[in-house]
């Protein structure tokens, strides 16, 4: 994954409710995420696949992030 596109994953997770982050289930939550930066972004097809790992590999911190939030720490 390019820099480029790593920042802009991290700026998606960052500008979404954390409450529907936590809401979502795992596959959800990636689905949901691919989608938006499908729609967001230039992500070729092809890259598909190593944003959905590089997702699913974060997913803890993805929420862990979110429930912060949610407490008030962001």
């Amino acid at each position: 994954m390019s820099p480029t596109m790593i920042r802009q994953l991290w700026s998606l997770v960052e500008t979404t409710q954390a409450s529907l982050i936590v809401s979502l289930d795992d596959a959800d939550l990636v689905q949901w995420l691919l989608k938006r930066l499908q729609t967001e972004s230039t992500i070729k097809y092809c890259d598909r696949d190593v944003v959905n790992d590089y997702l699913n590999s974060r997913l803890t911190l993805i929420r862990d992030l979110a429930e912060s939030r949610l407490a008030g720490g962001h």
